[in-house]
């Protein structure tokens, strides 16, 4: 797998078109404190940390909805592993006039945009969220 960020994403896209309740994923730091700030941000229910079938270490992700529609509309992987995309504390992008999340890897850990500019930090601009 060359990117398990965007394929964490990717089975949070799916499992909510699907109308799923948890997804599964492997685990990793990065992952988990993505989904950190995806739960600080409303975005999804929670997350545990279990065992997979194949006795390997997984995420379980508990989606959120509300009235039967997934909260999260849009997730997009900005930054990817052929073209990473690093921005300044000034030029970190606002999504939907500052309605969605920019989730960025700082120095300082993985945040939210508003995290990043009151902290006055910039990183690598890992996905938005809307």
């Amino acid at each position: 797998m060359n990117d398990p960020l965007g394929d964490m994403l990717t089975r949070i896209r799916n499992g909510q078109m699907r109308g799923k309740s948890t997804v599964d994923t492997p685990a990793s730091k990065l992952r988990a404190w993505v989904l950190d700030v995806l739960a600080d941000e409303g975005y999804i229910r929670g997350y545990e940390s279990t065992t997979g079938k194949d006795g390997h270490p997984a995420i379980e992700i508990s989606l959120k909805y509300y009235e039967g529609e997934p909260v999260i509309r849009e997730i997009k992987r900005v930054s990817k592993p052929g073209r990473r995309v690093y921005m300044g504390m000034k030029d970190i992008p606002q999504v939907r006039q500052g309605l969605g999340v920019s989730i960025v890897s700082t120095p300082k850990g993985v945040m939210s945009d508003a995290q990043a500019r009151t902290a006055n930090v910039g990183g690598e601009v890992l996905c938005t969220v809307f």
